[in-house]
């Protein structure tokens, strides 16, 4: 198994990293952009950026190529806080770019260049840094990773090897090219929920995964199905979030959004914050949907996470219409 010399991080996450090209010409189809700018991107690495902002530990286990965006990553990896010593490099494979297109308030087209395959598809059990994935405090997954092999094992590998210790949270984080079909993707993800402690996701996400788009089926459903926080992101209704034994609705902090993109990821990043911190659930669902909040507010994803004093900042100004009843931010 892989081995560094890298501390115990606290938050660990494993899949999907490339280059965004994003426009930086609001409102242009790609036919008529002529500038673009160009990221770290991939949602479990935007993930590991966020903690890194909230100035948590945290790496990522992914894979890049050989060439110029893949030295572009790990350098941007590392000028953001967040380990690089998990990074897989493929010979054989190029470092993926993905596009997008901006349209506010609503519409922003992806479009992946990950074929025939990505680097972080083709992690193997042998990339697996055992001991970090055992000792991380959370330890996130997507289940883009579990869309094909050998990447799909290796999740399978990471997850039993860390036996639900600490926090292990699964995106739901449901994306169409990369699946032969829902139901697919269904039999994938209903396989790892025992092995999680919290699950994310919208509602299209947990339609796919537990068969439910109503927020209180699917959170009681995810629940049943052995995660001890389920949560339900309903875009413009806001967020439900349920355990056993509690439940928090939470309307959406509201911005001017320019670009929609990154705010699951910052939303994802402040969960981890707020877990680690011992938050109550409240403050956290409140925490994510601000951070979620502050990104949509900025073209970027993985440079424009928030800073704790700038999450909380927000979460002050609009405390008396979102959340009144929390006592403290």
């Amino acid at each position: 198994m892989a081995t560094s010399r890298t501390p115990s991080v606290e938050v660990l996450t494993i899949g999907r990293i490339g280059v965004d090209i994003y426009p930086l010409e609001i409102g242009r189809g790609l036919e008529d952009v002529e500038t673009f700018g160009k990221f770290l991107g991939g949602s479990p690495t935007n993930v590991a950026v966020a903690a890194a902002r909230y100035k948590h530990s945290s790496a990522v286990i992914t894979g890049v190529g050989d060439d110029g965006f893949g030295r572009f990553l790990r350098q941007e990896m590392r000028r953001l806080g967040v380990y690089d010593d998990f990074v897989v490099t493929s010979e054989s494979l190029k470092t993926p770019v993905t596009f997008c297109e901006i349209f506010p308030p609503d519409n922003f087209p992806l479009y992946f260049y990950r074929q025939p395959s990505a680097p972080d598809l083709q992690l193997r059990p042998d990339d697996l840094p055992l001991e970090a994935v055992k000792d991380s405090a959370i330890f996130w997954i997507s289940v883009t990773g579990l869309s094909e092999e050998p990447s799909r094992s290796t999740h399978h590998v990471a997850l039993d090897a860390r036996d639900r210790r600490g926090i292990t949270i699964a995106d739901l984080d449901y994306r169409s090219q990369f699946w032969s079909s829902p139901q697919a993707a269904h039999e994938q993800v209903a396989r790892i929920l025992p092995k999680v402690s919290v699950a994310i996701g919208n509602r299209e996400e947990c339609e796919v995964a537990v068969g439910e788009t109503d927020p209180e089926r699917a959170a009681d459903a995810l629940l049943d199905a052995g995660v001890e926080l389920a949560i339900v992101k309903q875009g413009l209704q806001g967020t439900l979030a349920k355990t056993r034994n509690e439940r928090v609705e939470m309307p959406i902090t509201p911005v001017e959004t320019k670009n929609g993109l990154g705010a699951g990821d910052a939303f994802g990043g402040a969960v981890c914050h707020g877990l680690l911190e011992g938050w109550p659930l409240e403050k956290i669902i409140f925490a994510a949907s601000t951070a979620g909040a502050i990104v949509s507010s900025r073209i970027e994803c993985s440079t424009a996470m928030p800073t704790e004093p700038e999450l909380l900042a927000v979460m002050r100004d609009n405390h008396d219409s979102v959340a009144p009843e929390l006592e403290e931010v």
